[in-house]
């Protein structure tokens, strides 16, 4: 098979302005959303599926982008969704691709598999999202989407903070002795007794605080207020997972849903958002 890159070029070099959908373009508005490719099979399987504070502006620079011609002439229409601002403009673009799994997209799919860091008693294990619920876990840092990715994320720690691999679980050691990082300079020597265990495990928890995935601050569903320049929505969350969005509070309440896998997309989009105090938020009902 011919590397991505390859196929790319050829793509670029068959390029012409897409004509076709240049009528598309007249709906679209300025303003944020989410926008839909829609190819021969119609909504059945979406070409790709994009989010922008200005749809219109969006949509018009994949039309200058040569690389993009094999989905323009794959492309038969484009429809899009109005959102009051970016917040719910994201929260729906990555509803949308995992419901739809858009040809083109290749991030935000569904996945199966989340693992984060646990710390207990100076060591790091990595736990997976169906051992523990990261929404009210209260020591559980980072959300990665391999066993693999969170292991070298630790290691980068280690080495940035000159952590002992064998203290902290990456590697095996005989207790009392300079592991072998440490004999390179690259162990600050817990291991051997330069550095105090508890010294090594504050300078750990440092380390791994601003990757700590903050657990879910409410007993039930809230709605996040976001104002647009000539619209509001309320977006209603629980356990950190985006249920939906309405435009007035009785709608809202009515939204309902269950909380399933901890969905790392939804956390990346909302921690800040709620727990910033930018934006009015209301309980719901339980």
């Amino acid at each position: 098979m011919r590397p991505v890159r390859d196929r790319r070029r050829e793509a670029a070099a068959l390029y012409e302005y897409p004509e076709h959908l240049r009528s598309e373009i007249d709906t679209l508005p300025r303003a944020p959303g989410v926008y839909t490719f829609h190819g021969p099979q119609g909504d059945v399987l979406p070409l790709y599926i994009g989010t922008s504070v200005d749809i219109r502006g969006r949509v018009m620079d994949h039309f200058r982008t040569p690389e993009e011609a094999m989905l323009l002439r794959q492309a038969r229409r484009i429809s899009h969704v109005r959102t009051a601002g970016d917040i719910g403009a994201q929260l729906l673009e990555t509803q949308m691709i995992k419901a739809q799994s858009p040809l083109y997209n290749r991030r935000l799919r569904s996945t199966t598999r989340q693992f984060s860091l646990q710390l207990h008693r100076g060591k790091v294990t990595v736990v997976k999202s169906a051992e523990i619920d990261p929404a009210r876990a209260l020591v559980v840092y980072g959300l990665y989407s391999s066993s693999r990715s969170a292991m070298s994320a630790l290691r980068r720690i280690a080495d940035d903070q000159r952590l002992c691999y064998t203290l902290i679980g990456i590697e095996r050691g005989v207790a009392g002795r300079p592991c072998f990082r440490a004999m390179l300079k690259q162990c600050a020597g817990a291991c051997h007794g330069a550095e105090t265990l508890g010294d090594h495990e504050e300078r750990l928890r440092a380390a791994l605080e601003d990757r700590q995935v903050s657990a879910w601050p409410w007993r039930g569903p809230v709605a996040l207020e976001e104002r647009g320049a000539d619209m509001r929505q309320y977006h209603v969350v629980l356990d950190w997972q985006y249920l939906g969005s309405a435009d007035n509070l009785t709608a809202a309440r009515r939204i309902r849903g269950t909380t399933g896998q901890f969905d790392r997309d939804a956390y990346r989009i909302l921690q800040v958002p709620i727990l910033g105090g930018m934006h009015k938020i209301v309980q719901l009902a339980a």
